[in-house]
Parts: structure tokens; sequence; C-alpha cells
């Protein structure tokens, strides 16, 4: 009988290569020990989805024009999505217990994988900047509220530095401080605090709720909007929410392999995905809705940013619980969206002489260089550092999966993917793979051309909406081509095929 799909297959090889010291070092080996289960995975998206970003973009489909029910239709569309794609990143790396720039290795080869793993970082570095000040601004609001004679010192005209106030520095300062400590302790640690930031911000997200509903009499309307899109525009921007979903989860969906790597199996992985993601995220969203909605009758406006609903609040216990909620969940998402992955992606440059512990670090560094405070509310300086960038991780995404799933059959040569020797599977042309770097380039040139066409003609608005959508698709097809042209994946030595049983 044929089998058809022969499953993940990991090979360690005939005679097992011994890894080159240039491509290894104790943090991007395989894992001796993979032991997260269902929970953690969960406890994992609980953290990516509870911030203050992920409470914003779903109170903000109400901002489209779109009904209750259209607005859930399009929550619910867009993260069965994300779940589908998170399972397929997740297997390689899990299969493999290696993390992503080791895994691309496969498709790009051993020494063009750097391309990828820069990318990545380089836009980790900037949002992990971003992230580190928002929920800077959460605790500047704690601190006045304790200290009220702070005040003049949070006055950026009075006390100010580069665009910063002192009390500013003070606040990121201290989370900059919190965030490397919880890093440097390991990935155990870090997989303790997230853990516990996800049910924490559960509970204070029903707190709220609960809180707004009573003030506003349980008297809420669900749609917000008096807009009558018709049926045509209704199909449209319910499509374009369900892509800005997709978008807003693209980072850690490629991320993801970082961590699946941990897990024990991977049906622990989907369990996981399946639990965090639609279950989970269908809730939070829920939250977010009544809460939101109660802002109206409450306040008399929509206040879709928790922060700025807590602050309105003006409760001092309200203020001092909500304000930290949201900053340990802001840094949860930090650290897991942010910090572990340019701290893989810049060892991966030079294993030798970068630890993950200091790819991490010269990542936290980076993200100070920036000062994202004077760049985060300038939509120019956003469009052009992340918009660029953020534009090629659909293309990256789509070489993964065509080269793992179609070219490479689920079969992962372990030891090839840490040997510079000519024969290794993954060595491709002086360590590069020729049709990956073509792929990308191309993909990624016509995935940007999306973002600038409405920004350079201030025509179709809606096309930036699925730039991740064009340039995985065109990776993924455009590598698939040009991979099986070339010959990629076709077995060079007997040493790159399974032992016997």
């Amino acid at each position: 009988m044929t089998q058809l799909d022969p499953g993940p297959q990991v090979d360690l090889g005939v005679g097992a290569r011994a890894y080159d010291p240039r491509l290894t070092n104790e943090d991007l080996a395989p894992l001796k020990d993979q032991s997260w289960g269902t929970y953690n995975i969960f406890a994992f998206w609980m953290s990516d989805v509870h911030s203050v970003g992920g409470y914003v973009t779903a109170g903000s489909l109400f901002a489209f024009g779109l009904t209750s029910w259209q607005v859930f239709i399009a929550l619910i569309a867009g993260i069965v999505i994300v779940q589908f794609f998170c399972n397929l990143v997740a297997k390689p790396s899990q299969v493999a217990a290696v993390p992503y720039p080791v895994i691309s290795r496969a498709s790009f080869g051993v020494l063009g994988a750097n391309i990828p793993a820069i990318i990545r970082g380089l836009i980790a570095v900037a949002w992990y900047g971003v992230q580190t000040f928002l929920a800077a601004g959460s605790l500047t609001i704690v601190l006045l509220k304790l200290w009220p004679g702070l005040m003049d010192y949070a006055d950026v005209d009075q006390h100010g530095f580069l665009g910063l106030s002192l009390v500013g520095y003070v606040s990121f300062a201290i989370l900059w401080v919190v965030q490397a400590a919880v890093f440097w302790r390991g990935m155990e640690t870090i997989r303790k605090f997230i853990d516990f930031c996800g049910p924490a911000v559960y509970v204070a997200m029903f707190v709220l709720c609960a809180y707004m509903l009573i003030r506003a009499d349980f008297d809420i309307s669900f749609t917000l909007s008096d807009k009558d899109l018709g049926f045509w525009k209704t199909i449209s921007v319910m499509l374009g929410a369900i892509a800005l979903v997709v978008s807003y989860f693209s980072g850690p969906m490629l991320n993801f392999g970082d961590f699946s790597r941990y897990s024990k199996d991977f049906a622990s992985v989907k369990r996981g995905n399946f639990w965090g993601l639609p279950v989970n995220f269908v809730l939070f969203s829920l939250l977010v809705v009544l809460t939101a909605s109660a802002t109206v009758p409450v306040f008399g406006q929509i206040i879709t940013d928790p922060v700025h609903t807590v602050e309105a609040i003006d409760t001092y216990t309200a203020v001092l619980l909500g304000g930290m909620t949201f900053v340990i969940a802001t840094v949860g998402i930090n650290i897991v969206a942010n910090f572990i992955a340019p701290a893989f992606d810049f060892s991966n440059v030079s294993p030798q002489r970068i630890s993950w512990r200091m790819g991490g670090m010269i990542a936290a560094v980076g993200s100070v260089l920036l000062t994202p405070w004077n760049w985060y509310d300038n939509p120019d300086a956003i469009f052009w550092t992340l918009g660029m960038l953020g534009a090629l991780i659909g293309p990256l995404f789509g070489i993964l999966i065509a080269d793992y799933y179609l070219i490479r059959k689920q079969h992962v040569v372990v030891d090839d993917l840490f040997t510079l020797d000519e024969d290794g599977e993954y060595f491709y042309t002086n360590g590069y793979n020729p049709s990956a770097i073509i792929a990308v380039v191309f993909s990624g040139a016509l995935a940007i051309t999306s973002v600038l066409i409405p920004k350079l003609s201030g025509h179709v608005e809606w096309l930036p909406d699925y730039s991740w959508f064009l340039g995985c698709g065109l990776g993924f097809a455009s590598y698939l081509v040009l991979a099986t042209l070339n010959g990629v994946g076709q077995p060079k030595t007997v040493a790159t095929e399974a032992a016997p049983a």
C-alpha cells in the first residue's frame, strides 16, 4: 500500500556529521529536552493576544462601520487563518528542535539563512522599542497617580531630552531593565513568566469589563457606527478586517518556531494553538467589544485603548491595578515576540561570538538607540522602517512552508543544518541557495510595491492590507518553481539519506 504522506522525518545522518563551530552554539543546537506541553503554548498565545496592541486592534474593527456580528465573523475567520499557518510553521522547528534561523538554513542555505534572520531581527528590534515605550506610558500613569508631584517632570517641554520627559526616561529604563532581567535568566524563566501573564491580564479584563458594564447599566449598543455600507462594501470591509487580524499576528507567526521547538510533541502544539488562538481570541475579543461599547454611554465617546479607559475612570485603585496589569501584558508580548527572535537571529550570524543572551542584549540596546518615542507618533517613520520591512515577512513565511512541505516532503537532515561541508544537503552554492534568494527578492519587491503604491499615489488604500498575503503567496509560488527547476531537495550523497531501520 502506497503511503502518500510520510509525515515529518528527522534524519541525524549516516555517520553523524560533526557540527561546525561556525554554525553552532548551545542555543542554536537541537534541544535534548523538549518539555513544553499544551498549556505552555496556550499561555504563549495569551501573552501575545492580551496586549494593548491586541485590544486596540480588536476594538478598532468597529471603526470600519461593521456591526457586532460582522466584527466577530471577521475576528474568527482571521484567527482561524492564523491558527492554520501557525500549525504549518511550527512543525519543522518542533520535529528538528531548532529555532527559526536554523530551520531556514534548509531553504536559504547554511550561510544564506542570515538574510531572513537579519530581516526578522531588525523588525523585532524596532518593535521591541515601540512596545517598551508603550508599556512605559502605562507605568508613567501609575507613577503620576502615586506621586502627583512628579507631574512637572513628566512634561517634555520643562524636563525633557531628545523628545522624552524625565519621568518617561525613568519608566522606560525600569521596564528595559525588568525585561532584560527576565530574558537573561533564560527560557525556563520566560516560560514561567508568560504562564503567569496571560491569566493575570484576563482577571483584569473581566474586572474592567464588569465595572464598565455596571457603570453603563448594561445599556450598550454593539453598532458603534451609523454608516450604511451596503452589501458589497460590507464584504470588502470584512475582508480587510480579516486581513488586518492576520497581518497583526504575522510577526508571531514567523517567530513561532522559536517556541514550538520546546514542545514535547506536535500534538501539544496543535492543542495549544487551538485553545490559545480561536478559543482565547474570541473570548478576549468579546471582552474588548463589551468594554469598548460601554465607554460610549459612560464617557460619551468610544475608547479603544485600555490604558486610556483606565485613566478615564480616574479611580485610584483602578488606575493602579489597571495600569500595572497592562504594563505586565505589554512586557509579556514584548519578550516573546520581540526579544527572543532577534536573540536567535543575531546569534545565528556569528554563533561563537554572539550567544543567545548577547544577541538579545544587542536588540535591547538597539531599541534604545532608535529612540522609539520620537518616531512612533510619526506615520512616515513607521511606514519606512516597519512598513517596508514588514512587507518581507510574508515572503519569508511562504518560502519556509514551500521548502519544508513540498520540496523536502517534511524531511529534515538535522546534522546538515550545522555543516559547511560541500556535500551537505543545505550547502548549495557557497552556502547560499540562489532559488530562495531570488524568490525573496522577487516576492519581497512586489510586496513592498503593494505598500508603496497607495502611499505615493493616494489610491487603492486597501492594497497594503493584503501585502502579507501577496508576499506569502508569491514567495511560496516563486520558490517552488525555482527550487523544482534547480533540483533543490534531491539527495546529494548517500550520507544524507535516512539510515535503514
